[in-house]
């Protein structure tokens, strides 16, 4: 058959495409049109099953990710200072490890969930987190201690970036703010350290984790993303996803392998072998810079792709930094803080926690505002948010810096949710996996960079908190100018 002809059956027709126009949020080029067509024929199938007992359950499983994202951090803040008493060693590297596992989970989840698909990943990280959380009980010495938080860490940072690509790819696209209201799972985080001890804390954390891993495997059927499915050209699998998903909902799909199959194969589409020897053929190729390279396809996603990039890396540096720097600054300026006691510390702990739940509802509510949007909603959060973290550092009282830590965790959950949503948004499914990785990488070099400015800078000084909230204006800034605005608009 000559070329001409291949072209001619690969085009999508009036009689076998459905009608993209309501949905033109990629730039012409971005997608191929033969998979843009498939992706919008999925999502019209998951619109009509709606959103039923499967993603009720998908949103419970893939909160949990987002509740040790806030989780871990926390336990790793209670038990430095009994672990650096036992030790004698600099407290910094402890969440200097923990931020280098981020940020290799961030790549090589996000990124693998493109390379061998979202099911693995997302029932993977969890049990990482509980086998070396366990294991870090037992660490015999303060090097050996780091290295088991690294590797724990790697759980945590691949976790959000991939739970958020499938909860989306499962959500109908009336739905779509639900992936902000996710951040809601942040504030349930309620944990008991008086009198325990470091080592059986982390032991009781990580049964925690065995026990939320085990939910996701045995109790709740997870089902691979069909979108994902039918960008690797298994188009057979993708249904039989939707009609699964279908029953689970107790309704029934008219979707079949012919609505696909009649519209054809995208373009340079090499993934359709799917024998053992194909298979390991293929995974060298996924190993390449291809996935890479589609996000800098057009200008537009290319300008999309450095910008919420760069978001990232601002706010992954600018949290960390105020986080480690504002107690310094607080006692230079002579605060008095009061009762120091393990009550006090737990109450206010349980107090800002609770403040951030209006967060997830708040931000579910912004992203679809008229004339704001995404881009909107997330600049004005991050310098509201900027703002407030300039203001604690003219507390003087517990109770003062108790609320304005309320107000920022509450601006925190806002910003966080909806940059958390809005990321995977931006990128096509089969390269989605690839762009949130990105994102999240450059979230965990900048912080990275944190607890090594903790290590060898002058704690006494306030330039770190300024820092700080400039990067948070910045970060505004920047996604104002983000080409992309996925308000109104299913994935694909």
């Amino acid at each position: 058959m000559s070329s001409s002809s291949n072209d001619e059956r690969l085009q999508p027709t009036s009689a076998n495409v459905p009608d993209l126009r309501h949905n033109e949020f990629f730039p012409e080029g971005t997608v191929d049109p033969i998979y843009q067509a498939k992706a919008e024929l999925l999502n019209k199938a998951i619109e009509e099953i709606g959103f039923g007992r499967y993603q009720q359950f998908l949103f419970v499983v893939t909160g949990f990710g987002w509740m040790i994202d806030n989780m871990w951090p926390v336990v790793l803040s209670l038990i430095l200072t009994p672990v650096v008493n036992e030790f004698r060693s600099k407290g910094p590297y402890l969440p200097l490890s923990q931020q280098v596992g981020i940020l290799v989970g961030a790549m090589v989840f996000g990124l693998g969930c493109d390379i061998w698909g979202r099911k693995l990943s997302f029932n993977f990280t969890l049990l990482v987190l509980g086998i070396f959380a366990t294991s870090a009980a037992g660490a015999p010495n303060f090097n050996a201690l780091c290295v088991f938080i690294a590797i724990w860490s790697v759980g945590v940072g691949g976790n959000t970036s991939v739970g958020s690509a499938i909860f989306l790819e499962f959500l109908p696209p009336k739905h779509q703010f639900l992936l902000t209201v996710l951040s809601i799972w942040w504030s349930f985080v309620c944990l008991k350290h008086d009198n325990m001890g470091w080592r059986y804390f982390l032991i009781i954390g990580g049964v925690f984790m065995f026990f939320l891993w085990g939910i996701r495997f045995f109790v709740f059927k997870l089902y691979e993303s069909p979108k994902y499915l039918m960008g690797k050209g298994r188009d057979a699998e993708a249904v039989e996803v939707v009609h699964r998903v279908a029953e689970y909902n107790g309704k029934t799909s008219t979707l079949s392998v012919e609505d696909l199959k009649k519209i054809g194969a995208p373009r340079n589409h090499a993934d359709t072998e799917i024998s053992s020897r194909g298979a390991q053929t293929r995974e060298a190729k996924k190993l390449s810079l291809v996935h890479v390279k589609a996000l800098f396809r057009t200008r537009e996603l290319a300008q999309t792709t450095i910008l919420i990039i760069l978001v990232w890396a601002c706010l992954g540096m600018a949290y960390p930094l105020y986080s480690a720097f504002i107690p310094y600054y607080s006692a230079t300026r002579g605060a008095d803080f009061g009762d120091g006691s393990t009550y006090i510390t737990y109450r206010n702990l349980v107090i800002v926690g609770a403040a951030g739940i209006p967060g997830a509802a708040i931000g579910g509510w912004a992203v679809d505002i008229p004339r704001v949007g995404r881009k909107g909603a997330l600049a004005i959060s991050v310098v509201v948010t900027g703002i407030i973290l300039c203001a604690s550092t003219t507390a003087q009282t517990s109770n003062a810096l108790l609320g304005w830590n309320c107000a920022f965790t509450l601006t925190s959950n806002v910003q966080s949710g909806i940059m958390y949503a809005m990321t995977p948004e931006l990128f096509p499914t089969k390269d989605r996996g690839t762009g949130s990785s990105l994102a999240a990488t450059a979230g965990g070099i900048g912080g990275v960079m944190a607890p090594l400015i903790a290590l060898y800078a002058d704690l006494s000084t306030s330039i770190p908190v300024w820092i700080a909230a400039a990067l948070y204006l910045v970060a505004g800034i920047l996604a104002l100018l983000i080409p992309l605005e996925p308000q109104g608009k299913a994935s694909l």
